[in-house]
C-alpha cells in the first residue's frame, strides 16, 4: 500500500466520521411538501386513506396504475365510479374519463387544478379565491351542516372563480373577513355526474388524524353511489423494484453511500492521471475531393474543349430531370418543354432556351463558344433551383 493511498484512506474515514457525527445530531425534519402519495406517512402524504379506502367504499374499491386512456382502451365497464386524486392526467385520459361518465358512471374528481379545456367542458373555472393562512370547509346539505373541517395548514385557497348555472354547489370554503366561495360541485354530464372538489388537503393524513375530522371524507365520498370505484394512481412500481430502495430512503445510509461513490471516483481519477500513457495524436484524413475537382476544372478550362463540357453538363442535367422529375428525355420536343415547365414553373421560354443549348452541346458538329457554355451553366442550374 503506497503512501498516496493511505492519504485518501485516511481523509475518507474523516468525512465519514464528521457527516456521521453530524448525522447523530441533527433533528428530525418534517416533510410539509404536497405529496399526495399514498405510500408516504408525511402530514401531506395519503397512507391512512389509502388504508381506509376500502372500509370507506364497502371493498368495492380497485386501485389502478395506469393511466385511464390506457385503461379504458383495454377494458370495457359497465357504469362505476371513477375517483382521481390530484394526480398528473393527460387531456386523453380525461377524455376517457368525460366519455365514461357521459355513458352512465359517476367521477369524483379532488384536484386543485384540472386544465382549461377541460374544466371548461365540464362548465366551471377554478383559480385561486383565498390567500389566507387558515380557513373552514363546509357542506351545504343541511344534514351534513355539523360536519366541517378546520385547514390549519398550508391550504391552498382554490376554488371555482365562474360555475354555469346548472352546476349544483355541495361545499364552500368559509373565511371570517371574506364571502364564502364554492369548492366542491356536481355537475350533471350525459347520463352521469361529475363531482369536482378543489381541495385535496382534507384527505390527507394531517388532516385525517384530527378528530372529527374523517367525518367530513366520509360525506364527500357519500355522494357517490354504492358500486364499483376505480382508483388511478400515480404508479409507483419503478420505486418499488429498485435494488437500492432502502439505502437511498434513509438519510445516513445515503450520504455514506454518495460519499462512497465520491472517494471511489476521486481515487479512480488520481490513479489514472499518474498511470495514463500519452496518447499520441493522430492527424485526420484530409477530404481533397474538393481539390480534385477543381483540378479537372482547370484541365478543362486550359484546354479550351468548350462543346465537351456542355455536353458534359448537358448530359447531368437530363439525368437528373429523369431521376427528380421523372421525365423522359429521350426526346427534347415540344411535349418535354411543356412537362418541364410544369415541373418546375420556370418560364416557357428558359425552358425552350435551355433545351436549343442541350441540343447544341449533343450536336458534335455544332460551333460552341465559351458564351454558349456559360449561359447553358447558368440556364440549367436555375431551372434545378
Amino acid at each position: 500500500m503506497n503512501k498516496t493511498f493511505k492519504i485518501y484512506a485516511v481523509i475518507f474515514i474523516v468525512v465519514m466520521v464528521i457527516l456521521a457525527l453530524l448525522e447523530v445530531n441533527k433533528k428530525e425534519v418534517t416533510d410539509w411538501r404536497k405529496n399526495f402519495d399514498t405510500n408516504e406517512k408525511s402530514p401531506f402524504g395519503l397512507f391512512i386513506f389509502d388504508h381506509e379506502a376500502k372500509d370507506l367504499f364497502k371493498n368495492k374499491l380497485k386501485k389502478i396504475d395506469q393511466t385511464p386512456y390506457d385503461y379504458y382502451n383495454t377494458h370495457k365497464k359497465e357504469s362505476h365510479n371513477i375517483l382521481v386524486v390530484e394526480t398528473d392526467v393527460d387531456t386523453e385520459s380525461w377524455n376517457k374519463i368525460l366519455d365514461q361518465v357521459s355513458k352512465g358512471s359517476d367521477a369524483m374528481l379532488i384536484v386543485s387544478q384540472i386544465p382549461k379545456e377541460v374544466s371548461d367542458s365540464i362548465g366551471y373555472y377554478d383559480s385561486e379565491i383565498s390567500f389566507a393562512d387558515e380557513n373552514v370547509l363546509k357542506l351545504t346539505d343541511k344534514k351534513y351542516q355539523n360536519d366541517f373541517i378546520k385547514l390549519d395548514k398550508f391550504p391552498s385557497g382554490r376554488g371555482f372563480s365562474y360555475i354555469k348555472p346548472q352546476v349544483e354547489v355541495l361545499g364552500k370554503t368559509v373565511e371570517k373577513n371574506n364571502s364564502n366561495q364554492a369548492n366542491f360541485i356536481k355537475i350533471k354530464f350525459g347520463k352521469g355526474n361529475i363531482y369536482v372538489h378543489c381541495e385535496p388537503l382534507f384527505m390527507t393524513n394531517y388532516y385525517l388524524l384530527k378528530s372529527g375530522n374523517i367525518k367530513y371524507a366520509q360525506d364527500v365520498f357519500s355522494y357517490l353511489d354504492d358500486k364499483e370505484t376505480i382508483w388511478f394512481v400515480e404508479s409507483n412500481a419503478k420505486v418499488s423494484r429498485f435494488f437500492m430502495r432502502f439505502i437511498l430512503s434513509n438519510p445516513a445510509l445515503k450520504y455514506a453511500w454518495w460519499v462512497l461513490l465520491g472517494g471511489l471516483v476521486l481515487f479512480v481519477f488520481f490513479n489514472a492521471k499518474r498511470k495514463q500513457r500519452i496518447v499520441p495524436v493522430i492527424e485526420p484524413l484530409k477530404n481533397t475531393s474538393v481539390d480534385f475537382v477543381k483540378s479537372i476544372g482547370n484541365l478543362y478550362l486550359q484546354e479550351g474543349d468548350f462543346h465537351d463540357m456542355m455536353a458534359k453538363k448537358a448530359q447531368y442535367f437530363l439525368n437528373k430531370v429523369r431521376l427528380d422529375f421523372l421525365i423522359d428525355t429521350q426526346n427534347l420536343d415540344e411535349e418535354f418543354a411543356k412537362k418541364l415547365q410544369l415541373k418546375t414553373g420556370k418560364t416557357i421560354e428558359m425552358i425552350n432556351e435551355a433545351i436549343n443549348l442541350i441540343k447544341k452541346a449533343q450536336d458534335p458538329y455544332a460551333h460552341v463558344m465559351k458564351e454558349d457554355l456559360a449561359r447553358m451553366n447558368k440556364l440549367l442550374d436555375e431551372i434545378l433551383k
